[in-house]
């Protein structure tokens, strides 16, 4: 990894590690690319890992409060969960995925502040749990959207990682279905490159239907906000 140029991105988004945190980093990317070789854990190749996966993880730190119960949907091998953990000590993050190896590496390099759980987001059943819920490259918003709501307790925060593609959808969402209010909506130049990131902000301000989530056939076949759903 180019310390210097994680430094320089970090700064940028106006954080700043201590030795041993630059040293966590370099020893899970080791791991990452090392396990990678035989297993298939990401397709970033390695020269880009601090910019597409560590940056990219922390990119909203500063949208989640201090102190904060934070769930990961849909983790693979730990983005963003780990970089956020490692980096933001003051958080407890728990990391949910579906996939047993994903989870097996995430587990042997697991920090005390993570937690990963294996589980179907949509099959989990736990409500009204953690003040922030988010997710990198889960599915399509409205699905992460209703598999995210859920987990959040009230006057907690979905804070789902979307790419400038989805500004239409999340202008159009029906999330009060879910009981959620967007707050506003924070885009982000990604360091280094020319990527735009959103990062639609939302409150949970009810419980929302008791029907969501639903089963992930009929969450995939009839999303939410699709004329299928009022047929």
């Amino acid at each position: 990894m180019n310390r210097e140029a994680f430094a320089t991105g970090l700064a940028s988004i106006g954080l700043e590690l201590s030795n041993e945190q630059f040293e966590a980093f370099e020893r899970f990317e080791d791991a990452l690319y090392e396990t990678n070789a035989v297993m298939n854990l990401t397709r970033v190749a390695r020269d880009e890992c601090y910019i597409r996966h560590f940056l990219d993880s922390l990119l909203f730190h500063d949208l989640i409060p201090n102190g904060a119960d934070v769930l990961d949907i849909g983790t693979g091998p730990g983005f963003p969960a780990w970089p956020l953990a490692v980096a933001r000590p003051d958080l407890q993050l728990t990391a949910v995925d579906s996939n047993g190896k994903m989870l097996g590496f995430l587990k042997e390099n697991a920090v005390p502040n993570l937690m990963p759980i294996q589980y179907r987001a949509e099959e989990w059943g736990v409500r009204e749990a953690f003040g922030v819920v988010t997710g990198r490259a889960v599915a399509p918003l409205p699905i992460q959207l209703e598999i995210s709501a859920a987990p959040c307790e009230i006057g907690g925060l979905v804070l789902p990682m979307r790419t400038s593609t989805d500004m239409d959808a999340i202008q159009r969402m029906p999330v009060d279905l879910l009981g959620l209010k967007l707050e506003k909506i924070v885009d982000r130049i990604l360091p280094g490159t020319d990527i735009t990131r959103l990062f639609p902000v939302y409150r949970k301000v009810s419980e929302g239907s008791p029907k969501y989530p639903r089963r992930w056939a009929e969450i995939k076949l009839n999303p939410i906000g699709s004329k299928k759903l009022w047929m």
